[in-house]
């Protein structure tokens, strides 16, 4: 696919792969990747690429590491203003603590500055693609609130699949006004050149039998694919088999929520005939380790999912519940945890991260075919880490090293769609000292109107 464009060279002293693309190999010696445009044109060793485009542009040293760009699966941007708050509750206490009161009062503007406040950390630690559902309870009056996440992540220059975790469960929430949100966030999607939709759904639990079939019949019908909580704590499943008489993830097969493309968040609880429902309607799994182990939800089978061909990839979940948008952690504790929890050292190791970071997280959002890989043809989105920080000094095995050793201040280079949205460690496109000063307000106002004063100082 060589071409005669002008491109630049993103060289590294390591390339990784995610399959054995290179020379029969998941690794690339001193090579580099070309892009043009919004493209990877070609893939090879450094000298052999440079000595065919004499002209190009070089980024990075001959000691860096060059990797896909990081794809994270699943994130609340919704939670943007709320770090570090309610960490004595577990999934429904927090629910209640925190979710519950804040869902009614977040508006365009909330909505605008958490994802940039989260995008900023997203993309500080190579994430390029962000799979989101953004929870609220939209008024029944007012304009729409999630296009405002879109045009964040255009500001941002950030890759992502926006939805709208949708219920009708509490007072404040309608079903005629969550299918209008549902619209304006497909039309925002549509309008962006790196955004693409989802149908969200907060939880099964959570939808009246009306706004359930609505939300089938749109997915259905527009081709879109589904967003979903599915299983994350006990009390889900025992709430759900005592209402429909099976879990929520065979209640979800039965309504016919899972006959489109669905990527279900969490799936921590499950039984035989949940992980062969999960297998039999091709749903993939978001794993949230950090947020599980914060909330107290449980440990995700990862292995055994894996193992039986279900697709599973890793998100950082969202700032209330995580607290960090930080995926190289993320990444480190989806390996430490199921160690920790299988007292087995092989249970899982670096290179499956890295693939659930990567490929199989692009598959899981049915993008394999655009990102996920550092091959030619497709998008130009890669991640240079420092070689020649006193952290990367020394790398022994590369994956080992981007996995265990790796962290932000080593994240020199992001690249979403062949243009840097992190140059030499810095955020490019947007003022980082401007958000986070006016994010200040932003959440001070959020939290008085969601009465948190018993938990957040900003509220009092």
């Amino acid at each position: 696919m060589t071409t005669t464009a002008t491109g630049t060279l993103v060289r590294g002293r390591y390339v990784l792969g995610t399959d054995a693309e290179f020379a029969g190999g998941d690794v690339l010696e001193h090579g580099a990747v070309r892009v043009v445009g919004s493209r990877i044109d070609a893939v090879g060793p450094f000298d052999e690429l440079a000595a065919a485009h004499p002209d190009d542009a070089v980024r990075g040293t001959e000691h860096d590491l060059v990797t896909p760009g990081f794809v994270n699966v699943h994130g609340h941007f919704s939670e943007g203003l709320l770090t570090g708050l309610a960490e004595e509750a577990n999934l429904f206490e927090w629910f209640v603590a925190l979710i519950g009161p804040v869902a009614p009062h977040l508006d365009a503007e909330m909505a605008h500055l958490g994802t940039l406040l989260a995008g900023m950390q997203m993309l500080a630690t190579g994430i390029t693609t962000a799979n989101d559902m953004f929870v609220f309870d939209p008024p029944s009056g007012g304009g729409p609130v999630t296009p405002a996440v879109v045009r964040a992540l255009d500001e941002l220059g950030l890759r992502g699949v926006v939805s709208y975790g949708c219920g009708d469960s509490r007072p404040t929430a309608q079903a005629g006004r969550v299918m209008e949100e549902h619209e304006a966030l497909r039309e925002a999607a549509g309008a962006s050149r790196l955004s693409r939709f989802r149908v969200g759904v907060a939880a099964i639990g959570v939808l009246s039998d009306d706004l359930r079939r609505r939300v089938i019949d749109y997915a259905r019908e527009g081709g879109h694919g589904v967003h979903i909580h599915l299983q994350e704590v006990r009390e889900e499943v025992t709430a759900i088999r005592s209402l429909r008489g099976v879990s929520p993830i065979l209640f979800a097969a039965r309504e016919g929520l899972l006959d489109v493309p669905t990527l279900a968040a969490h799936c921590v609880w499950l039984d035989r005939d949940d992980r062969e429902a999960l297998l039999a309607h091709d749903v993939a799994v978001a794993h949230n380790p950090v947020a599980n182990m914060i909330l107290a939800s449980g440990v995700c089978p990862v292995p055994e999912l894996r193992e039986m061909g279900i697709t599973v990839g890793i998100g950082v979940d969202g700032p209330a519940s995580n607290d960090r948008q930080d995926y190289l952690e993320a990444m480190k504790s989806a390996v430490l945890l199921q160690r920790v929890h299988s007292l087995r050292a092989r249970s899982m190791l670096a290179r499956d991260a890295f693939r659930m970071a990567t490929i199989d997280g692009a598959r899981a959002l049915g993008m394999d075919a655009e990102v996920g890989s550092i091959a030619p043809g497709k998008a130009a989105d890669l991640v240079v880490l420092d070689g020649t920080s006193p952290t990367l000094a020394n790398v022994h095995d590369p994956h080992q090293a981007l996995v265990y050793v790796a962290g932000p201040r080593e994240v020199r280079d992001v690249w979403v769609d062949g243009v840097r949205s992190v140059e030499d460690g810095r955020i490019v496109h947007v003022e980082v000292d401007e958000i986070v000063a006016r994010s200040r307000a932003a959440a001070s106002t959020l939290a008085e109107r969601a009465g948190l004063g018993a938990i957040s100082r900003l509220a009092r």
